[in-house]
């Protein structure tokens, strides 16, 4: 059965609801539709507001034929088909979640965006300038999409025809937060799942719904946050399996990977230095390949971590350190470890009596025999 967000989408900007900066009257996205011309470009912005319909609206507007791709899932085999096809009309690749390319998958995407071959339409909800590379975005204009106001949400529910009170009307813009596409989805379900459309009843449908993970929400933490404690604990079963929830779930793997490496230095430390080099090449590798395949080396990672011995001496030493520094502000530096670059500066004794391997301690006077670094039998 068809979803019913596919059923209600505009086909033109008469029907087209939100995005007035681009879109409005005499606004530039609104003029190239309107004139029909030819260029690339990046929809930047949230989930559910539109980039979709837009990018739908633009293919019809040049008489293209428009080709739907998830960079989740795509790769340059899928690039090479739709090139080859045969067409006498423009060639439209919108091109979702643009920022999970890879590099290379973006490097192979240019020359035909240079071409003229194809019109590339990316739709991210992740800062262009970070996530693709210089010489395609240079070749790509940017058009910032906006969160939908209340009104606009409610205009899009209108089109549903579901019947709902205004209370339900309200809970349910405001667990959406923008997101249109999250609205109609909760509505259909919970018309299928109860026939009435109540507060009580969209609350159940949202406890019902399948991996709830929103990045700026507790799912997201909550999940994070497990997958690291597993880690910690040598737990490398359970540090996969929420591996796997994040990757389902739609996690970016270069978050991931991130996290690792962090963790590599933070919890394993002097224990096994190497893991370091390791949490660097998974993340390497997680921006070389890509997904799906970049998963495999995230479990590579996640499972070599969780079997390492763990020390967080250097990470409790340099807190300890920060911590000082806070206090006690800049104290004087030991003259002998100065630099003294100056006749006069050698004049006041900077860098008088240095040894290139001194047993003494170089610490400021005031933190004298401190102990940063601490042996596990100190602790």
């Amino acid at each position: 059965m068809e979803p019913l967000a596919n059923k209600i989408r505009p086909q033109t900007l008469a029907e087209y609801v939100g995005q007035k900066n681009l879109v409005g009257e005499g606004k530039p996205l609104r003029l190239a539709i309107e004139k029909g011309h030819i260029f690339s470009f990046v929809l930047w912005g949230p989930p559910g507001v539109g980039k979709t319909s837009l990018a739908r609206i633009y293919a019809i507007a040049i008489n293209a034929d428009l080709y739907e791709l998830s960079a989740v899932t795509a790769g340059k085999n899928d690039i090479r088909k739709l090139i080859d096809e045969p067409s006498e009309r423009p060639k439209v690749l919108f091109l979702d979640e643009i920022h999970r390319f890879n590099k290379a998958q973006q490097d192979f995407l240019l020359p035909f965006v240079e071409s003229g071959e194809l019109v590339l339409i990316g739709a991210t909800t992740e800062n262009p300038s970070f996530e693709i590379i210089s010489p395609l975005l240079s070749r790509l204009r940017v058009f910032v999409l906006e969160e939908l106001s209340v009104e606009e949400m409610s205009k899009i529910i209108d089109r549903t025809e579901f019947s709902l009170d205004e209370e339900s009307r309200d809970w349910l813009i405001s667990m959406a937060n923008g997101d249109a596409r999250q609205a109609i989805t909760m509505l259909s379900n919970t018309a299928q799942l109860y026939k009435e459309i109540t507060v009580e009843n969209l609350k159940n449908t949202l406890q019902t719904q399948f991996l709830r993970f929103d990045k700026k929400g507790e799912e997201h933490y909550n999940t994070i946050s497990a997958f690291i404690k597993s880690m910690r604990a040598s737990q490398p079963d359970a540090a996969l399996y929420y591996l796997a929830r994040m990757i389902t779930a739609g996690e970016d793997p270069k978050f991931i990977a991130r996290r690792m490496v962090i963790f590599a230095s933070e919890d394993i430390g002097l224990a096994q230095p190497t893991a370091l080099v390791v949490a660097n090449e998974v993340f390497r590798a997680v921006e070389t390949i890509g997904l799906p395949e970049c998963g495999i080396n995230l479990a590579h990672g996640v499972a070599y971590l969780a079997n390492c011995k763990k020390d967080r001496s250097a990470y409790e030493g340099f807190k300890s350190a920060m911590d000082d520094v806070k206090r006690l502000g800049n104290l004087p530096i030991p003259l002998k470890v100065c630099n003294a670059p100056t006749k006069l500066m050698k004049d006041l004794d900077y860098g008088k009596d240095y040894e290139l391997y001194p047993k003494d301690d170089l610490l400021p006077d005031k933190l004298k025999g401190k102990k940063y670094l601490k042996n596990k039998d100190d602790q």
